[in-house]
């Protein structure tokens, strides 16, 4: 398949190509960069790998959770570019879950089968999610509801990784007793997924695609933040 996946929803931005059996892939700062740097960049790779909005079969985006901004960012340019792609005639677009990102980055790197996906979502706390990769299947078993609240109320089971970009934030408050590795919700990974996600009917017309909200509240007021800092200064020994 020819395919464009990107993920604009932490502070790393990236975007691969998928154009016949080759991989192309970008990865650049995110955040506030991203929706200036997002398109430019998918051309600029879209023109390394040789492919064009012509020949696309779909666009796959990380629909979250994550930064508000970088969700709707990813899911306006999936949106924008499958409308206009072959022609106008459009192609599909496939959102996939952050979450699930991360623990097929996670196996792909380090062959976890046995995730606990977890993503920083700032105002200390964190997403997550239990992932488990059923291999007779060759697929990604997930919770229907994914987690929000505070790194203390991660609980992995016996064996299971914690993965994702949560432990250089939070430390030994998230899962002390567990294994940690890191990773993100990258472009490849969201490739690696596509095929089996667009097999199962989760490709739906560029109208239809919307981000994944976990959380209704963009930030804390200055008097929530300071009532944190306060906490956390209370319980410092």
């Amino acid at each position: 398949m020819n395919l464009l996946a990107f993920d604009t929803s932490t502070d790393t931005l990236s975007i691969a190509v998928q154009h016949g059996d080759g991989v192309w892939q970008h990865q650049g700062p995110g955040g506030a960069q991203a929706s200036a740097a997002l398109i430019p960049a998918v051309r600029a790779l879209m023109a390394q790998a040789g492919l064009t909005f012509d020949t696309l079969d779909a666009v796959v985006f990380g629909r979250g959770p994550g930064s508000f901004t970088g969700l709707r960012t990813a899911c306006a340019v999936a949106q924008g570019l499958a409308f206009g792609a072959k022609g106008g005639q459009g192609v599909p677009v496939l959102p996939v879950d952050t979450l699930l990102a991360v623990a097929e980055e996670a196996r792909q790197q380090n062959g976890c089968t046995q995730v606990v996906a977890v993503l920083d979502a700032r105002m200390d706390e964190v997403y997550h999610a239990r992932c488990e990769w059923l291999p007779a299947e060759a697929r990604w078993q997930t919770d229907e509801d994914f987690g929000l609240g505070a790194p203390e109320s991660v609980q992995p089971p016996t064996g299971w990784t914690v993965a994702g970009n949560a432990r250089a934030p939070y430390g030994d408050r998230l899962a002390p007793a567990a294994s940690h590795v890191t990773a993100l919700p990258t472009a490849t990974a969201l490739l690696r997924l596509a095929p089996a996600l667009i097999a199962a009917g989760q490709a739906v017309a560029a109208g239809d695609a919307l981000p994944r909200y976990i959380r209704d509240k963009v930030a804390q007021t200055t008097a929530e933040r300071a009532a944190l800092r306060a906490a956390q200064a209370a319980a410092t020994p």
